[in-house]
Formats: structure tokens, C-alpha cells, sequence
């Protein structure tokens, strides 16, 4: 892919249904994706396993949205003992720091009592598409609970497609379906004429009961 990739070429990338990945954290070379079977969470039939929506409510962290995007997208791209390589370098994380500048890439953030990045997401939103790029966790659960507060907050904001991009065994206690790509095309050309609304709930203070009546009135 050529130096000259922007973010008006990325979102471009989106709205065909490809996404670009790097080789390693250390080669800057970047390269697009178009799998055969896409992994998708559908918004209307989410599913939060009963333990995990109990620690929910319980509101185990504060939950923000687009305060440290560019903290969080370099905790995923950090290695760990279940990820030892990372597709994420440097050029894909400027991308994107520049994507979320222009109002089209979002956060959401996990923080402890004192006040520790302790999980989150990132993403980019298009129409009434979310697709989703990499989640992190630094405690037992941050990241399925920043994933739960994100579907949240799509559903409010009248989204109709979450894309996970790849099958992930981690996701399938959420409802995880794979689809052929054209299937996956013709969802995404739906979602596409529509507006999904990413503020359409405040920026923060959401309480985890409140996420979850919003999954389970629309499950």
C-alpha cells in the first residue's frame, strides 16, 4: 500500500468492506483485508452471559468515551502472553489517531478506582456501521465490559451492523455469528444508507444498568 494512504482512502476501505492490517508491530507495511467469512455481533440479539452482567451493574469501572484514544489504541497493539504479535504499528496507529481527530474513529475506556487505563476498545464508525479494530484488558473483564457498554451505545444510536471482522472464540458467549462475504456485503450496503448516531447517549456516567436494560429491551 502506498505512502499516500489517507483517511478519506480508509474510510473508503470501510465502506467497500475491506480494512488494512500491518504484518507486525515492527513493519511498517500495510496491507487489505477482505475475509471470506466475516465475524459479526448482531445488535438485536446480543447476548450478556448472566455472571458478567451481574459485575456490569455493579459498575466495577468508570466508563468514558473518546478520552485517551490514543492510549488505548496503544495498549492493543502491545503484545501479551495471549497475543505475543501484533498487527498494529505505527503507521496503522497514526491512521487511526487521525481518523478519531476527524470524528470517525471512538474509544471507550475502563478506568479503576485510582484512576488506571485499565481496558478498552477502539473502532470506526460509518452510516450506521461500527466496526470494530481491537480491545485490551488489564483486569478480568475491562474489555468485554467496554464491549458492552459500546453495544449499548450503538443501540440507542440506531446502528445496524457491528462488525468483529473475524471469527473470535472470545466472542462467542456474546452471540457471534461468521457470514459469507456476501451476505456481509449486502448488510453493510443497509447500513450504509442509514445514520447511526455515536452521542446519542452522553459521552460518560452511563451506569452499567443502564447498558444492559438497553441490550436486553432490544434482545
Amino acid at each position: 500500500m502506498s505512502h499516500d494512504f489517507n483517511t478519506s482512502d480508509l474510510l473508503n476501505c470501510y465502506r467497500d468492506g475491506v480494512f488494512p492490517m500491518g504484518n507486525s508491530r515492527h513493519d511498517e507495511r500495510i496491507f487489505l483485508v477482505e475475509p471470506e467469512y466475516r465475524g459479526i455481533l448482531p445488535l438485536d440479539q446480543f447476548h450478556v452471559p448472566r455472571r458478567l452482567a451481574k459485575k456490569v451493574r455493579s459498575d466495577p469501572f468508570r466508563i468514558t468515551i473518546n478520552s485517551a484514544f490514543n492510549r488505548v489504541i496503544e495498549a492493543c497493539s502491545e503484545p501479551n502472553e495471549n497475543r505475543p504479535k501484533t498487527w498494529i504499528n505505527e503507521r496503522i496507529q497514526n491512521l487511526y489517531a487521525a481518523l478519531h481527530h476527524e470524528g470517525h474513529a471512538h474509544s471507550v475506556e475502563c478506568w479503576n478506582e485510582d484512576g488506571q487505563l485499565v481496558g478498552g476498545l477502539y473502532g470506526v464508525s460509518v452510516g450506521a456501521a461500527f466496526f470494530g479494530e481491537s480491545m485490551f484488558s488489564r483486569l478480568p473483564d475491562a474489555s468485554k465490559i467496554a464491549l458492552i457498554h459500546l453495544v449499548a451505545r450503538l443501540i440507542h444510536g440506531g446502528y445496524e451492523l457491528l462488525d468483529a471482522q473475524f471469527h473470535n472464540p472470545h466472542l462467542e458467549q456474546f452471540g457471534l455469528i461468521e457470514i459469507e462475504r456476501d451476505q456481509f456485503q449486502t448488510l453493510l450496503r443497509t447500513s450504509l444508507q442509514k445514520s447511526g448516531d455515536f452521542y446519542s447517549l452522553r459521552m460518560a456516567g452511563v451506569s452499567g444498568k443502564t447498558a444492559t436494560q438497553l441490550i436486553t429491551q432490544t434482545s
